[in-house]
């Protein structure tokens, strides 16, 4: 189970994330909702440890912080894929099996691609596939070493709306067969509700509320709770 406990953010002498406590129990998908600078991608970077934080980051009650970024077990999907251009779609899903020194890297890159729907697609180059197969080669990569936490920063935020609605759908398919623990961030309520179990809703770098779309919308902690998710 990870949990934050008073976690804080502090960048540049403002205040990014304040006192953020939060859980997720085993196999649950969170989608972290709220408005530009809310404090969301941080929060994924904190519990990643790509920056200094107060408070502490835990898994099943240990603290991980301290513990290097490649260490801690997670995945962290960042907005925009980040792929490397020189490796053709094997070498980007295997990258981090190949660190690791995974036995059979090929096999397990085989096996994550069948899953995302591109088999086969192992000696693709980068600047072949559309949008969508980006976004799949990502999110291979990040599932390829069997991390025990999942973060997917916007994973849908650059596509056309057009092909989102599937892509939603086969993400969520993969998360859940994975059985992995999963943080979502996005700005889109849809998706976020279409992805994960429950929501978070950030706002100025505290979690406003958490709980079902239907718990928030029936019972809005404050009227911007209730006018943000309408």
């Amino acid at each position: 189970m990870l949990a934050t406990h008073a976690l804080g953010v502090t960048l540049q002498d403002s205040v990014v994330l304040d006192s953020v406590d939060l859980s997720l129990n085993d196999g649950e998908i969170v989608g972290v909702l709220g408005p530009s600078g809310a404090g969301k991608t941080t929060l994924l970077r904190a519990v990643a440890g790509l920056v200094d934080v107060t408070g502490d980051v835990t898994w099943d009650g240990e603290s991980v912080v301290g513990i290097p970024t490649h260490r801690r077990g997670f995945g962290l999907m960042f907005q925009g894929y980040a792929l490397f251009p020189h490796l053709d779609v094997g070498g980007n899903v295997g990258f981090g099996l190949k660190i690791a020194g995974t036995a059979d890297a090929a096999g397990a890159v085989a096996s994550v691609l069948d899953m995302v729907g591109l088999g086969g697609f192992e000696s693709r180059t980068i600047s072949s596939l559309s949008g969508g197969e980006k976004q799949r080669v990502a999110l291979a990569r990040t599932l390829a070493p069997n991390p025990r936490l999942v973060m997917l920063d916007e994973p849908l935020g650059a596509l056309d709306r057009n092909i989102r609605k599937q892509l939603i759908l086969d993400t969520k398919r993969v998360l859940v067969e994975r059985g992995v623990t999963a943080i979502v961030v996005t700005h889109d309520r849809d998706e976020a509700v279409a992805l994960g179990d429950r929501l978070v809703l950030m706002r100025n770098g505290v979690i406003v509320q958490t709980g079902t779309l239907d718990e928030l919308l029936a019972n809005p902690s404050d009227p911007w709770v209730g006018e943000f998710l309408s």
